[in-house]
């Protein structure tokens, strides 16, 4: 036999016996899915999420944890450390304050101004500091330029400081003016991250193929570098949105955020530090619930960051 017929019949052989291919068994993978499947395999997400997951049900229905009103005052629970239970949902377990107010119902009914302001701090953060870094990293030029400097003017300003001089401009303080205070000067540190992921996104090829091919500026900013440079956006988001949390806490303990008669955390931490040697319970369950909230949100943007940096790969 011809040494061409053999190599073709071995060729032909070959492809006969190789197995069949599994329909969908070499798909590609995005980023997003991979991080996903990286996600739900890490320890420290899915605590840190399922936390968060009750802590948001608290705050969205704290009737459903407590039926205590955690205004209702009564002079004779002065100070009493000792928890009084009538049933489940009527148990006073983290014992009363000064007034007499039932503090496990304060700690409840205190989430809910905490996670509004995280949540929707974060998303007003992203949402400003995500416009103003897209368009100086794509158009660049004198609109770079601009807006790096109106950046850099706003990155100079402390968060806490330039918070308690706007709030201080605020006759009647509620949770939106906290949250519009803290995006007014929070936005910064977003903006560098998207200016510098955008710089490097819109040099690939893709959105140099989608350019050559007509696409307008907007469908190449939405569908084209926007998906591919929002990863850092969200790690950063996620890291900060713990620490919002605590500033908006901070602010409530100053005298400068919520009003007194606000049921807040910061307001608690506030009225116990005066009493930590005689009734310590009054500043530690406060104390507590607000550092594992933010310990909850740091881990859970340690797991995403982890997750969506290719690095890591």
């Amino acid at each position: 036999m011809p040494e061409a017929l053999k190599t073709k019949s071995a060729e032909d052989d070959a492809v006969d016996t190789a197995p069949a291919a599994t329909p969908g068994q070499d798909k590609p993978r995005s980023l997003w899915s991979d991080a996903w499947r990286d996600l739900r395999r890490n320890p420290v997400f899915v605590m840190s999420a399922a936390l968060i997951v009750l802590l948001v049900a608290i705050a969205a229905a704290p009737g459903l944890f407590t039926s205590v009103d955690p205004k209702y005052a009564d002079l004779a629970n002065h100070y009493l450390g000792k928890p009084q239970f009538t049933h489940f949902f009527q148990a006073d377990w983290f014992g009363y304050d000064g007034q007499g107010r039932s503090i496990y119902s304060r700690v409840i009914y205190g989430a809910r101004a905490s996670i509004i302001v995280g949540i929707c701090t974060t998303l007003g953060v992203a949402i400003l500091g995500s416009l103003f870094g897209m368009f100086a990293g794509y158009y660049g030029g004198w609109l770079d330029s601009l807006l790096s400097r109106v950046t850099d003017v706003f990155f100079g300003i402390p968060l806490l400081l330039g918070s308690i001089v706007v709030l201080n401009a605020f006759t009647h303080r509620t949770v939106w003016s906290v949250v519009l205070a803290l995006v007014f000067l929070g936005w910064t540190q977003i903006a560098r991250v998207m200016r510098g992921s955008v710089i490097t996104v819109k040099q690939q090829d893709f959105v140099q193929a989608a350019r050559a091919l007509g696409a307008g500026t907007w469908r190449i900013l939405l569908r084209h570098i926007l998906p591919n440079a929002i990863a850092p956006v969200i790690v950063v988001s996620t890291i900060s949105l713990g620490g919002y949390i605590a500033t908006e806490a901070t602010l409530s303990f100053l005298g400068i955020g919520l009003p007194d008669s606000a049921v807040s955390w910061g307001n608690d931490i506030s009225s116990g530090q005066t009493v930590i040697r005689t009734a310590p319970h009054v500043l530690f369950y406060p104390s507590a619930v607000l550092s594992l909230t933010v310990l909850a949100f740091i881990m859970l943007g340690d797991a995403v960051r982890d997750a969506l940096d290719p690095k890591l790969r």
